[in-house]
């Protein structure tokens, strides 16, 4: 069916990057991009395999200067199957390749519902043959260690013969990211290859600095009319099977290559080469293999169901699919982050930003236990938070705008200007926004699954210490009797500075300051919540000093939100403080001249000139609020910050950032689409429509190819599961305030809260039904505005809105 289908016709080398990104399968522990298995890495493809947390660090000379970068290790390629038919005057040919062979009917289909990716096409032969050639390709859900690719190959109308070659290649790099290039690229070390006992060839190796053993295994099979035996070589970096098959006439003969991968950061295992060898040689044929990966992906769609019409669900099949590939069930067993590239390509390293804060709203709902592992990331790299806080001479715990393998910040210091060709300061580090993305997502979390134990352990000491980092980073102003964050950078990016000022950063940024004092807020009600006996625990291990409290208390309730005028002499809310003093920016001069001015800020910066001038804004920044907080909920934050918010204050300051935000993040359009849902409906869809078609038409210009963009996939999910029906959880209710807009005007899906598994929302035609399953569960209580009820276990109700 074509909404479970993602398909492409024909071969177009200019395209084929961005399909291997699309066309990428996983399962949560490793991913292979979809590039074409008798490929090479180079200009056209990118072939890469990456193991979720598999980080490697090396030094780089950039611009006369020594630039440590830690990055998602390329692996070793499981992928490489050549194959060229066999003349009968036994002098072969030239291998086959898609770019300088003759083919018909060339089709690449990834089946979502079932994660496989499949191949066919009809190749000319010099002999005036023509071969017919079929491919499966998966990586299981249910086992996450191996993956198998299987070729059809079929002698139309006359026999023939066909040569094949199935191996594993070590000597790869990191490749995927080109203006990376004059970076250190090669991580792996120590490459040797042999064979083992059944048939078996294998590959280990180990990544530079960090030490990582890698082992994969590989068994090749031939399914013919006639028994084919393999040759098999383990030379240098290579270690493969070679067949030659006898191919009767219209009869299909198959080749299987089941691989096995395993790494020593495992567990349960003695070496990742043994386990590997092992896993190979006891795993099923490719039929069994296939079986049991569908039935995988089966139990995880019952568990992620949900129904929208047209074609924005078949995208966000899509873009669930690729959450779901990234993590999965088998990542709760994984010391990993969300990497906001996926495991789809190089891009940003494979680091880990604030893309959680996107993800695991939707997690929370569907797969908790994911959730709670990637919390307990952050939570294991807590005591770097903690020293990186006090390093700079403050309390509490300061994460990292960029994770890796250890904590630390993994920011660069340095970055290329692909415009200017200038490696230029990197002062992204300043986005300490990130730690209140993690309570945030701490306390959605709690209040999603009921999960106190979490909240009051784990989840308690990084809330209370991301609270009192913020109450130690504040500072009394008494010109303003306010607290002031001086020298951060917020979510829009472009502003790193003042004009002509030599300190990095800004002062005051909104989204900072108020996401700040909801942190504070929490920490308070948290403290307030917990057992006696757990909050003395707390105070004898100098997570929680009683005195604190009134601090926070009072920290919240004064910190500095900006404010200046619009040019109508209206009141909006400042991104930071001086913003609303900078230069107004020619729009349509810009976008005259050079089209996309996403990177407004690579534009300028080209131009001699820079975006710290001017009013602009590379993403949602004060718009970020009207994301992570209902309208009630942002009023009453601002009031407690001393402030009215409005319905009139808060449109006119939505209209104030949209005609100055060049959306030079796919992130942008998901916010902008999910703000103007509730605050300006008819300009909604064009945002939503946008976030949609972020990576499948690779809006961002060459960026989707370098690993697709999971925050705005895992936002757009959300943005139907909670955007659009009003979605809250929080005091023991599911909270509904839905709203219509027309473009997605009926949709379902089902979601897990607390004990409930499959509880079923359905929004059509101004109506919304809640069906609860049958259970011995407690009835749930459900919240719309002006009334409540309960529904039971068993029962469905339907209400207007």
């Amino acid at each position: 069916m074509r909404e479970w289908a993602w398909e492409y016709e024909g071969y177009d080398p200019a395209a084929e990057r961005l399909r291997e990104a699309l066309h990428t399968l996983g399962n949560g522990y490793f991913a292979t991009r979809g590039a074409a298995p008798e490929c090479r890495g180079g200009l056209v493809h990118c072939p890469g395999t990456y193991v979720a947390g598999c980080y490697d660090r090396l030094v780089s000379t950039v611009a006369g200067r020594q630039v440590e970068n830690e990055d998602l290790v390329n692996l070793p390629d499981w992928l490489p199957l050549r194959f060229r038919p066999l003349p009968t005057d036994n002098a072969p040919g030239p291998w086959f390749t898609p770019d300088r062979c003759h083919t018909e009917d060339y089709r690449q289909t990834l089946d979502i519902r079932r994660g496989t990716l499949t191949r066919s096409f009809r190749l000319r032969t010099d002999d005036g043959g023509t071969l017919r050639v079929e491919q499966w390709r998966l990586v299981h859900m249910g086992d996450p260690h191996l993956a198998a690719l299987r070729t059809v190959l079929t002698a139309e109308g006359r026999p023939g013969r066909a040569e094949v070659e199935a191996g594993l290649d070590g000597n790869v790099t990191n490749a995927n990211v080109h203006r990376y290039r004059a970076l250190e690229r090669r991580h792996l070390v120590g490459v040797r290859t042999g064979t083992a006992d059944p048939g078996i060839v294998w590959l280990h190796c180990r990544t530079k600095t960090s030490d990582i053993g890698v082992g994969m295994a590989q068994r090749a099979d031939a399914d013919g009319p006639e028994p084919a035996p393999a040759e098999r070589t383990a030379v240098g970096h290579y270690a493969g099977h070679r067949f030659v098959l006898l191919l009767p006439a219209d009869v299909p003969v198959a080749l299987t290559k089941t691989v096995a991968l395993h790494t020593s950061r495992d567990r349960a295992i003695a070496d990742p080469l043994g386990a590997a060898v092992e896993r190979v040689a006891a795993a099923p044929d490719f039929p069994e293999l296939l079986r049991s990966h569908t039935a995988a992906w089966e139990q995880l769609w019952r568990r992620a169901e949900f129904d929208v019409p047209g074609e924005a669900g078949r995208v966000l099949r899509l873009h669930l699919f690729h959450v779901l590939q990234t993590l999965s069930p088998h990542t709760a067993d994984l010391d990993v982050g969300v990497p906001a590239r996926g495991l789809h390509g190089e891009a940003y390293r494979g680091h880990v930003f604030w893309d959680e804060l996107f993800v695991l709203p939707y997690l929370n709902l569907h797969f908790p236990e994911v959730s709670r592992a990637l919390l307990d990331y952050r939570h294991r790299r807590l005591p770097r938070a903690v020293r990186a806080a006090r390093d700079e001479g403050l309390a509490g715990a300061v994460y990292p705008w960029q994770s890796g393998s250890d904590g630390r910040e993994e920011s660069q210091r340095l970055h290329l200007n692909l415009r200017s060709g200038r490696w230029l300061p990197d002062h992204t580090r300043l986005q300490r926004h990130v730690g209140s993305a993690i309570a945030y997502n701490v306390w959605q979390y709690a209040q999603a699954t009921g999960d106190l134990e979490y909240l009051y352990g784990k989840g308690a000491e990084m809330l209370l210490g991301i609270a009192r980092f913020w109450a130690s980073a504040a500072v009394p102003d008494p010109g303003t009797g306010r607290y002031r964050v001086r020298g951060v950078m917020g979510p829009d990016e472009y502003h790193d500075a003042y004009p002509g000022v030599d300190r990095p950063g800004i002062d005051d940024n909104a989204y900072t300051n108020v996401t700040a004092a909801w942190v504070l807020a929490r920490a308070l009600d948290l403290v307030r919540g917990l057992p006696a006996r757990r909050r003395q625990e707390l105070v004898e291990r100098g997570v929680l000093d009683l005195g604190e409290p009134p601090l926070w208390e009072d920290v919240s309730r004064r910190l500095y939100v900006p404010f200046h005028q619009d040019p109508s002499h209206r009141d909006v809310v400042s991104q930071f403080h001086g913003y609303g003093d900078l230069a107004e920016l020619d729009w349509e001069r810009y976008r005259r001249r050079y089209g996309d001015i996403r990177r407004l800020d690579r534009v300028l910066e080209a131009e001699g000139d820079t975006v710290n001038r001017y009013q602009v804004s590379k993403q949602a920044d004060v718009l970020m609020l009207g994301y992570l907080f209902s309208p009630a909920e942002l009023a009453a934050l601002f009031h407690r910050l001393g402030h009215p918010l409005d319905d009139e204050l808060w449109r006119r300051t939505v209209d104030y950032y949209l005609r100055r935000t060049s959306h030079g993040s796919t992130l942008s359009e998901v916010v902008h689409g999910w703000v103007l849902a509730r605050a300006r409906r008819a300009d909604a869809w064009r945002y939503v429509r946008e976030a949609l078609e972020g990576d499948i038409a690779d809006l961002q210009g060459g960026t989707t190819s370098e690993g697709v963009h999971l925050g705005a996939m895992g936002g757009t999910l959300d943005l139907v599961q909670r955007g659009l029906t009003g979605l809250e959880t929080r005091e023991d209710a599911l909270w509904l305030d839905p709203v219509e807009l027309p473009e997605l005007s009926e949709f379902s899906f089902t979601l897990r809260y607390r004990g409930h598994w499959g509880v079923r929302l359905r929004v059509r035609s101004g109506e919304l039904t809640i069906g609860v399953p049958d259970s011995e569960q407690l009835p749930i209580r459900v919240v719309l505005p002006g009334r409540s009820l309960t529904v039971a276990p068993g029962e469905t109700r339907t209400l207007r809105f």
